[in-house]
């Protein structure tokens, strides 16, 4: 049995080659079944993200599985040149395959470090695997392993922790400023990328009300939608900055949208409740005057980026754990794997079997030695080793049957001979 692990990521290739060869979803359930006949393997399985794009196979001998087949069927069924994947493409086989899908579910070879997305989109090509049909029992065990392995690195180790992004750093900072982010009332201003990550981290961590602030109201729309928030222009600004427990901004703008007068306004509207405010914006949005006022607590990108880089350097503490974790679990699973092996499945079962005889074998004998009457010691060891070696078979019988497991059943009466 031999495992592969193949693909690019980030790291390998830019998203100019990343982009060609990602899997639409929608057809991925052919792309697995066209795997299963073209590169010769068992069981198979697709991750396909942004940042990667991972096959991973499964087949009985490491033989049948070559990069050139890999090549040939992602050069088929991409229509790009050889020429173009195989610079960016990693191989790992067996030990080393299972050892990176752990490390990725991990998020230890994600662009940022411990990052939990990954997780998820793994969860979801074994999903999609199963739904395909292209996944057995060594695959099916391998995700599972892995889905554990993660949960005991999130657990055990401080890896997802700390926040690595200015979106995720400015909510954790709020989150520690006020005693119940719940009941505080947003305003976010702008509607790019970085304010739209922030809203879906405010609105994951249940915020009281979002605001949003921009100056186009159709863009500022669409993202209101995902999280239930209202809408205003940037004009619309000074007439709601008094509600505003929180504020953060992140445009465009050459000349800053929040002065040090409109937030004193708002502070004596207040009656001076204090206002946390983040400004992520190159220049800045808000004027720095404004970190004056004894009610506001004014943090600028930078000082966001020192946290990121004292929160960075704590998951790499964090990732030396996380490490020893997958390499012991990655051992683990290559024990289980080996014990398929028609050899050690042989002898692991007539150990078993011995086992058994001998403990039956020495009570029987004690029995004879206590003076027991010898047919019945010898019925009764019959009898007891006969519902031994039954008991395995008999149970598997049932259970094929209860689920209406024909072809299951049709197996295990080949195997026990029963029609013989």
């Amino acid at each position: 049995m031999s495992i592969v692990a193949v693909g690019i990521n980030h790291k390998t290739a830019p998203v100019a080659i990343r982009e060609k060869i990602s899997f639409n979803p929608d057809k991925l359930s052919v792309a697995l079944q066209e795997m299963l006949s073209q590169v010769q393997c068992k069981e198979a399985a697709i991750l396909s993200t942004c940042n990667r794009t991972e096959l991973y196979l499964v087949a009985a001998d490491k033989y049948d599985i070559t990069q050139e087949k890999v090549i040939a069927w992602l050069e088929h069924h991409h229509n790009i040149p050889a020429s173009t994947i195989i610079p960016s493409l990693y191989w790992h086989s067996d030990q080393k395959a299972v050892n990176h899908m752990m490390r990725v579910a991990c998020g230890l070879d994600s662009l940022v470090l411990g990052e939990p997305q990954i997780l998820g989109q793994m969860k979801q090509a074994y999903s999609q695997a199963k739904a395909a049909g292209s996944m057995a029992l060594v695959m099916d065990r391998l995700f599972q392993r892995t889905f554990g392995v993660a949960k005991q690195v999130r657990t055990e180790t401080e890896i997802g922790s700390s926040a690595v992004s200015v979106a995720f750093a400015a909510v954790n900072l709020a989150k520690h400023i006020f005693a119940s982010i719940e009941k505080a009332k947003v305003l976010l201003v702008g509607a790019g990328e970085t304010i739209e990550l922030v809203a879906k981290h405010l609105y994951e961590n249940k915020v009281g009300h979002i605001t949003v602030a921009n100056r186009t109201l159709n863009r500022a729309e669409d993202m209101a939608k995902q999280v239930g928030a209202d809408v205003i222009t940037l004009a619309q600004i000074p007439q709601h900055m008094a509600d505003a427990d929180i504020v953060i901004s992140s445009t465009g703008s050459t000349l800053p949208l929040i002065g040090k007068g409109m937030v004193e306004q708002a502070l004596a509207k207040r009656k001076h409740r204090p206002v946390f405010m983040v400004d992520l914006a190159v220049p800045r949005d808000i004027e720095e005057q404004v970190s004056d006022l004894e009610d506001v607590f004014l943090y600028t990108v930078d000082d966001l980026q020192s946290i990121i880089a004292q929160n960075m350097e704590n998951r790499r503490k964090a990732a030396i754990e996380a490490e020893a974790i997958v390499n012991h679990q990655t051992s683990g699973f290559m024990s289980w794997l080996r014990g398929l092996n028609t050899q050690d499945t042989v002898v692991s079962y007539r150990k078993q079997c011995l086992t058994e005889r001998d403990f039956l074998l020495e009570k029987a004998l004690i029995q004879l030695q206590g003076n027991k009457a010898p047919e019945a010691v010898v019925a009764e060891l019959a009898t007891k080793l006969t519902n031994k070696l039954m008991h395995a078979p008999t149970n598997a019988i049932q259970t094929a049957a209860q689920g209406g497991e024909l072809d299951k059943i049709v197996y295990l009466r080949d195997v026990l001979q029963i029609d013989k």
